[in-house]
């Protein structure tokens, strides 16, 4: 089971203070947070991942590894999925501990900014996730097409449990709340298809999103990883 630890995200940190807010006190505001996380060693980068063989797949209830996952949307239209791919990312719980003593100590405005910068670095350990989850794809001789994020449409909350322990999620400290929300906070977790001959989704987890339109992140790319390619995006 790969697993990533100690991730270095000072070159993302960096980027992300450079990156001009939309007022003076805000950049000051984003720039004290990004100093904060080097000073203090804020971040715990870390990820970890599998790919579960199929035990069944049939009317979009797939069977791997002990669980049952109803993920229809993961079905292809051609080709053979074969295998499950879950994965799991956090930064660890420093920085959401920091927030709220920012709050306690009334300086909501750093909170946000430091809330803000921990969600970004986030998103970054994530894509890396990803990118390696796809470089295993190519080495194994699988195409993979999808991603699902347990409350997405087409694949409920109360599946987070079982994608999280698929993805060695205890390997890096990450759990499933009984109320199915992750802690630490500051983490996420994915399920993806694999197999022979997966055609490219024709559909993206933030299709439904009433956000959409107005995100400012990189949309996350539904995507297939043919043998003959390297898995870079």
């Amino acid at each position: 089971m790969p697993v990533a630890v100690q991730i270095d995200l000072r070159r993302d940190v960096a980027r992300l203070m450079s990156v001009p807010a939309r007022s003076p006190a805000q950049t000051r505001l984003r720039l004290a947070a990004g100093e904060m996380i080097g000073a203090e060693n804020l971040v715990q980068a870390a990820f970890s991942f599998r790919f579960i063989k199929l035990d069944s797949c049939r009317d979009g209830e797939l069977h791997a590894g002990g669980e049952m996952i109803f993920g229809p949307r993961l079905v292809p239209e051609q080709g053979e999925l074969t295998t499950l791919a879950c994965g799991v990312a956090t930064i660890g719980n420093t920085l959401e501990h920091r927030v709220t003593a920012l709050f306690t100590e009334r300086r909501p405005a750093l909170a946000l900014a430091l809330d803000d910068l921990g969600n970004k670095l986030l998103f970054e350990v994530s894509r890396r996730l990803q990118d390696r989850m796809l470089v295993h794809a190519r080495k194994s001789q699988l195409t993979m097409a999808g991603e699902l994020r347990a409350g997405d449409p087409g694949l409920d909350i109360s599946y987070q449990k079982a994608v999280v322990r698929l993805a060695g999620g205890e390997d890096i400290g990450v759990q499933a709340t009984a109320r199915f929300s992750l802690t630490p906070l500051k983490s996420t977790a994915m399920v993806m298809g694999a197999g022979i001959g997966l055609p490219p989704a024709n559909w993206s987890r933030c299709d439904d999103c009433p956000s959409m339109a107005k995100c400012k992140l990189v949309r996350p790319q539904d995507v297939t990883v043919p043998a003959d390619q390297t898995g870079a995006r």
